[in-house]
């Protein structure tokens, strides 16, 4: 999506030098996906809670864990680190207030590229489950 829409600001005459927004395009919370991607992922789902629980935090210590299970399930990487960022997910996560972007400006210049989050979501899981980067869910 970020590139599709870099390739159609770059190459649209007449919209250059004008900042844009890039969502998804629709109205999206993680309040709302959280559960779904849980039932997904065929773990529990554990609502808000009233303090921060950093992933930064609750990963710390658990790179030998991480080469148990990549062991275990032949995984293509074992080292946690280079697997995921996550101080990088607790900025993002971790923001105090709810971003609402309106893609209206690039829609009515004649970008509607859009892209289910739900449905990325799942299809990214597939993808990394078919290339042996998490365990299987079934």
């Amino acid at each position: 999506m970020v590139a599709d829409q870099m390739i159609w600001a770059s190459t649209t005459p007449g919209i250059g030098n004008q900042a844009w927004n890039v969502t998804n395009g629709e109205v999206f919370r993680w309040r709302w996906l959280w559960p779904r991607l849980a039932e997904a992922l065929g773990v529990d789902w554990e609502g808000p809670t009233s303090e921060p629980c950093p992933l930064v935090e609750q990963m710390a210590g658990k790179e030998e864990l991480w080469k148990d299970i990549a062991g275990k399930y032949d995984f293509e990487e074992d080292r946690l680190d280079r697997v995921a960022s996550f101080w990088h997910t607790d900025s993002d996560l971790g923001v105090e207030v709810e971003v609402v972007a309106d893609m209206t400006k690039s829609r009515m210049a004649g970008f509607t590229t859009y892209v289910d989050t739900e449905r990325a979501f799942l299809e990214l899981f597939d993808r990394y489950e078919t290339d042996g980067l998490v365990p299987p869910r079934r």
